[in-house]
């Protein structure tokens, strides 16, 4: 398995890649990379400095803890802060900052707010504990909402009456369309995210590409799949064609995981969702179907209520709008820390502040 991944992350196979790209520029071009995993990559093996001038990497909003609106945030504190609950999450949604507390603080105050590493394993503690109230925070791209939906069938299937998620799942190709047809737009070429392709297939994105003129390419994780898909997207811009390329094809298919997508469309259904910083964005969200919203928290504890907000410092919003850097933030490095944070792109283990202050901090 090593030797596989040593593969990925070869110094000549990654050269060549570069060399290819330098032979084939000609011209500035600005690539956004959806996903925040790509970006702490390109940061972590320094791909940003080694790849040519012409080429200026724009961060995008595919870091889904980074995109859980405020109002979510405060909604799962003030869950997590009742009696009888036992709120979980994953690791990294505990230390994002809401209007005045973030869950961690709940936790100090004696709140039972447990870190899980999957929706099964807080279903579990639902049938383990049938006295409490278990509540999962279900944020995600389209990567995890197969297993958050099958932990609510799972519950409907065996009729676990105190388990609930409080759903806060995004879609990539509306913020696209949201991305595109903003009159700040910048991005002429795209890096879609593998493993979010690796659920939903590519074929999405075809009519995207199409309408804005816009080459995409699908890639993955590793330095080698990086290079690849700019080399792939820059073929498509210098030569002025457009299309979606999958680079990635050892993971991703065109229509995509056909059993996964069941299991989201017999469970979950398009919304209108909020984007932290960027605001709302229509059916760029799922939520749960009306069969199933005796297990949105939501409902379950009448959080709907909530006046949020948001740190007068932050720019995190322009920063997943692509419209700024992080060393643009006047806070970054100094008042806004990962120790100390002031919006959830210097929380998340993908958001671009933390990736360049563990990175490329100056």
């Amino acid at each position: 398995m090593n030797n596989f991944i040593d593969d990925y992350r070869s110094r000549e196979l990654v050269q060549k890649n570069l060399d290819q790209i330098r032979k084939t520029v000609t011209r500035p071009w600005a690539i956004m990379e959806i996903c925040g995993g790509q970006t702490h990559a390109f940061m972590q093996y320094g791909l940003n400095e080694l790849l040519p001038d012409e080429i200026e990497l724009i961060h995008g909003p595919g870091c889904p803890v980074c995109v859980t609106s405020l109002e979510l945030v405060d909604k799962a504190v003030a869950i997590a802060s009742k009696p009888n609950v036992i709120f979980t999450s994953y690791g990294d949604m505990l230390r994002v900052p809401g209007s005045q507390q973030d869950l961690f603080s709940v936790r100090a105050a004696s709140g039972d707010v447990r870190v899980v590493v999957s929706p099964m394993e807080a279903l579990k503690l639902a049938r383990e504990n049938p006295d409490r109230e278990v509540v999962f925070f279900a944020i995600g791209f389209e990567t995890t909402a197969p297993s958050n939906a099958m932990s609510v069938l799972k519950a409907k299937e065996l009729n676990v009456t105190n388990y609930s998620i409080l759903v806060s799942h995004v879609c990539v190709p509306p913020a696209m369309h949201a991305i595109l047809g903003s009159p700040d737009n910048r991005v002429q070429g795209f890096l879609a995210a593998g493993h979010v392709c690796a659920v939903m297939g590519y074929k999405d994105y075809e009519p995207i590409a199409q309408q804005y003129s816009v080459p995409i390419s699908v890639t993955g994780f590793e330095p080698l799949d990086l290079t690849l898909g700019i080399y792939e997207t820059v073929k498509m811009l210098e030569a002025g064609t457009v299309d979606v390329v999958n680079a990635y094809p050892r993971v991703v298919t065109r229509e995509g995981n056909l059993a996964a997508q069941k299991i989201i469309w017999d469970t979950l259904e398009p919304c209108d969702r909020q984007w932290r910083g960027i605001g709302e964005i229509p059916m760029s969200g799922w939520k749960l179907l009306p069969a199933f919203r005796e297990f949105d928290a939501e409902i379950r504890f009448d959080v709907g209520d909530i006046q949020t907000r948001e740190s007068e410092i932050c720019i995190s919003g322009l920063i997943l709008q692509g419209l700024k850097k992080p060393f643009d933030c006047p806070a970054f490095g100094t008042l806004c820390t990962p120790q100390n944070p002031l919006g959830a792109t210097m929380v998340s283990t993908e958001g671009a502040c933390a990736a360049y202050y563990r990175y490329g901090r100056k």
